[in-house]
């Protein structure tokens, strides 16, 4: 991947489309923490850290553009949005499982 005009403008998009995304997976993880009774305090501090890889792959990504290696660059943020869909994934099954449970949860 060349530094083209094109892949730069790419990546940012890649990094702000993450920065949007974040946010609603934060939230998601906190309304597990604190609507679950049965929250396992190790499964929850292991969310945070995969949330955290995935802030610091994104810093890395724009690290790495700010240097021109886009190859690298784009690596990252695709990893780190790989971080966000995969805790996504793991929260919307407790939510699921939850429901089932006939638990109410609490809406934002």
């Amino acid at each position: 991947m060349a530094g083209s005009k094109d892949v730069i403008e790419r990546i940012q998009k890649d990094i702000r489309m993450f920065d949007g995304s974040i946010d609603t997976v934060e939230s998601m993880l906190n309304s597990e923490q604190e609507n679950s009774a049965q929250t396992n305090g190790t499964r929850i501090r292991r969310m945070r850290r995969i949330l955290e890889l995935a802030r610091m792959y994104r810093s890395d990504s724009e690290s790495f553009l700010d240097k021109g290696d886009t190859d690298t660059s784009f690596s990252c943020i695709s990893y780190a949005h790989g971080l966000l869909d995969s805790l996504r994934e793991l929260l919307k099954g407790d939510v699921f499982e939850n429901r089932e449970e006939g638990k109410e949860l609490k809406k934002e």
